[in-house]
């Protein structure tokens, strides 16, 4: 028994800890005083005086920042609003600022605020009532996070010019296919897109080609277009379970594609196992229809080197048994070390 109870205490220390590590955070305790030039209502350690920790007071606003302040932590707070002024002092030197679990909206961010920090490089701005995103003009932008908000909107060109952003994350929102229509297509560098548990028909369109991770999960997404992923070269994980996939959705090689590695189509009506290049590491097809074990949808002939490299294949919840798969699939299937079916 000893050794579960130590397990159980890591996984709760590590749930009880998980809001710093999100942010890089330390809690005041553990950093020591607070200095002299700070917000009353927050805390500004001596031993990091470049960070101001206004999280967890009950704030129903964001107090004035002084001068000196890059990290500004605000989540867990009762803020309904974001007057002008706030960041006037820290205008070009404030480089995070976290706002997550809030009750801001649009109509409350003044004029005068997110609109003038020039040098941010992290907006977490997740748990709030916001409806449209908010965009600093900082060119050094590098991740933001909007999830669990109500945005039924993301224009295009808000990005144009974020030329270092490599995440975004809007997942748990109201997005449609049209709201996020080349909305994208700025960031360069763009490596990471989630769009899970929104309203899209379709995978979002002019995403960079620089893209490695896209999830789509939970959409009404029932088909991928001809050629999507052929614009994405360095796409590698691609997620897209708990949709409305049927074969008559997937054009014929649309998952043939040489960089990826991990593709999810779990929980969607597909009757057959799509073809998927021989690159593929990771392949989940559980919760669908599929009657059937072409093993043509993983090696179109095989050889010394022409095989798949399939590891992991999910086929469990389908019209489907072990027995289905044909004598020759191993030599295809050799590096296939966990086949499911149950």
């Amino acid at each position: 028994m000893f050794p579960l109870h130590v397990t159980l205490f890591v996984l709760l220390a590590n749930l009880a800890l998980c809001q710093y590590y999100d942010y890089d955070y330390q809690p005041v305790s553990m950093l020591g005083p607070s200095g002299p030039n700070c917000n009353k209502e927050c805390d500004c350690p001596i031993s990091f005086p470049s960070a101001m920790y206004c999280d967890n007071r009950k704030l129903k606003f964001v107090p004035i920042v002084p001068s000196g302040i890059k990290y500004l932590y605000l989540q867990n707070n009762l803020i309904e609003e974001i007057k002008a002024g706030v960041f006037d002092n820290v205008t070009d030197t404030l480089r995070w600022l976290v706002l997550d679990h809030n009750q801001i909206t649009n109509a409350k961010i003044e004029k005068g605020t997110i609109d003038k920090l020039t040098a941010l490089e992290k907006l977490f701005f997740s748990f709030n009532n916001i409806t449209e995103p908010a965009i600093p003009p900082s060119k050094f932008l590098e991740e933001l996070k909007m999830m669990n908000n109500k945005l039924s909107k993301f224009p295009s060109g808000l990005l144009t010019d974020k030329v270092n952003l490599t995440s975004i994350s809007l997942q748990h929102n109201e997005l449609t296919s049209e709201a996020i229509t080349d909305a994208f297509k700025g960031p360069k560098k763009l490596l990471s897109l989630d769009v899970s548990h929104n309203k899209l028909r379709k995978l979002p369109a002019g995403v960079p080609s620089s893209l490695e991770i896209l999830y789509a999960d939970y959409n009404d997404i029932d088909k991928i277009g001809a050629g999507y992923l052929k614009k994405l070269p360095s796409l590698r994980y691609l997620r897209v379970s708990h949709n409305n996939l049927e074969d008559t959705g997937i054009p014929a090689g649309a998952f043939n594609v040489t960089s990826l590695l991990e593709l999810d189509l779990s929980f969607n009506r597909l009757q057959s196992i799509p073809e998927v290049n021989e690159q593929l590491e990771q392949l989940y097809l559980q919760a669908n229809e599929i009657n059937k074990f072409d093993l043509a949808s993983f090696c179109k002939f095989t050889g010394p080197l022409n095989y798949s490299r399939l590891k992991h294949l999910r086929l469990d919840a389908n019209i489907i048994t072990y027995s289905d798969i044909p004598p020759e699939s191993a030599n295809c299937l050799r590096q296939a070390s966990d086949i499911m079916f149950e």
